[in-house]
């Protein structure tokens, strides 16, 4: 046989599959999303992130998808955005704790429609003083260091994620 009958499948891009299954309420279908948006019981110790994923032109991206970790608290989560409203994302967990001098940090998996691969992030919180000492965020650049950086609100956290532009996120390589 030849080896020209043998090619390389090409690559397919993420989603939009999973909108059905987990972001089944954006679109109006009549049943709950399979993933929660709640990584822990709503207590006095949990805290809410909220935010948005916007393209390179500032438009919001309606059906990108976030998968949360939280290795400090050995919580993990899905969620998709587009669960609220004005497309955002929001959820609820455990602040993580400050493990070695570094700064808390929850990482995140990002998965939406045209990317080939997903991307990881992080989300670190602005009021940790143990920022200042963190491994991971003293390697990057101070202007670049505010994109991985949920700031604090009067109830909540907002980490916005920008995939492109001037105030792209920080995107790590795994």
């Amino acid at each position: 046989m030849s080896n020209n009958m043998y090619k390389q499948t090409p690559s397919q891009t993420v989603g939009p599959y999973f909108a059905y299954g987990l972001t089944s309420e954006q679109y109006l279908y009549d049943f709950k999303s399979l993933a929660n948006n709640e990584l822990v019981s709503i207590d006095d110790d949990s805290i809410t992130i909220r935010g948005r994923v916007f393209d390179g032109e500032g438009n919001v991206i309606p059906d990108a998808m976030l998968e949360i970790w939280d290795n400090q608290n050995n919580l993990f989560g899905r969620f998709g955005t587009g669960t609220e409203k004005d497309k955002g994302f929001v959820f609820k967990t455990k602040k993580p704790q400050s493990i070695a001098g570094n700064a808390p940090c929850l990482s995140v998996i990002l998965f939406m429609r045209g990317q080939l691969i997903h991307s990881y992030t992080r989300i670190y919180f602005s009021d940790e003083v143990t920022n200042a000492t963190d491994e991971v965020l003293n390697q990057i650049d101070n202007d670049r260091r505010r994109t991985l950086i949920a700031q604090k609100k009067d109830n909540y956290y907002l980490f916005d994620i920008h995939m492109q532009g001037d105030s792209e996120t920080v995107f790590f390589d795994i």
